[in-house]
Order: C-alpha cells, then structure tokens, then sequence
C-alpha cells in the first residue's frame, strides 16, 4: 500500500478523473509555487474505480477555484488544518474564465490586441458552452 504523509495545513483536490492530474497541476502553475505537491496517479476508488488525487500543502490563496470547475466540476476541495479537514468545498462551472481558453477566431480582436485578456463566459450550462466575451465564438466544454 502506498503512503502518502498527511498534511498539516494544506488543500486536497479529490475525485479527480483518472489522468487529468497533470493538466490541473499545469493550470493551477503549482510547478511555480513553493509548496509542497504530492501527485496520486490511478488510485483505487470505490466510487470511480480509479482517480486522481492532488495535495497542496499551504493556503487556498494560490488556488483558482475557477479554473478548477471548468476542468472538472466534480472535484472535491478539501481544506486542512490542524491534519484535519474542516471543510469540503464542492466546485461549480464558473460563470466567467479568463486566459483558460483562447479565441481561435482569426477575426476576433484578442487575435489582433494581444495583451487582451481571453474572456469566455458561460452560454449554456446544461450543454457546457463557453462563448468568447468580445466576437462570441463558441468553445463546447465537453466537445
């Protein structure tokens, strides 16, 4: 059996799709934080059969919560402290994600002004449709 220590004060990202480990861990820039990151690759799970899992020791403050729920929703955000979790946070789709995905409307004026931020904003929750906030270009979530 694997161990992975505790964590003191941290955030533990649960119920993560087998694999997408390393895609959070790109979005998130945990590759640029101090903290320690320990990655659980395929581990076994009653609920999913297998998953990932992620655990950030330090704040919440590094963490965009955002970006998480576009990736997946589904996961589970443990907060720790004192080796305890003292609250789960459940993730929802953000209403608005900035510079997580990119207009490919060659027209669209994030493709001309490139310091623009790329803002989508959420079109269509049942479908999971992003829409670019300047020419509306549609990015299906799950396409």
């Amino acid at each position: 059996m694997l161990n992975i220590s505790g964590l003191k004060e941290g955030i533990v990202l649960d119920h993560i799709k087998a694999g997408k480990s390393m895609e959070i861990y790109r979005h998130l820039g945990l590759d640029k934080v101090d903290s320690q990151v320990a990655i659980i690759k395929n581990a076994r799970s009653n609920k999913m059969g297998r998953k990932d899992i992620i655990k950030i020791e330090g704040s919440l403050d590094e963490i965009d919560l955002d970006v998480l729920g576009f990736i997946d929703h589904n996961i589970t955000v443990n907060i720790i402290r004192d080796n305890k979790i003292v609250e789960k946070k459940t993730l929802s789709l953000p209403k608005r994600i900035t510079n997580v995905l990119y207009c490919k409307n060659p027209r669209c004026i994030t493709s001309i002004e490139q310091e623009l931020p790329h803002i989508f904003f959420l079109s269509d929750e049942a479908g999971q449709t992003y829409r670019c906030l300047y020419c509306e270009e549609r990015y299906g979530h799950r396409a």
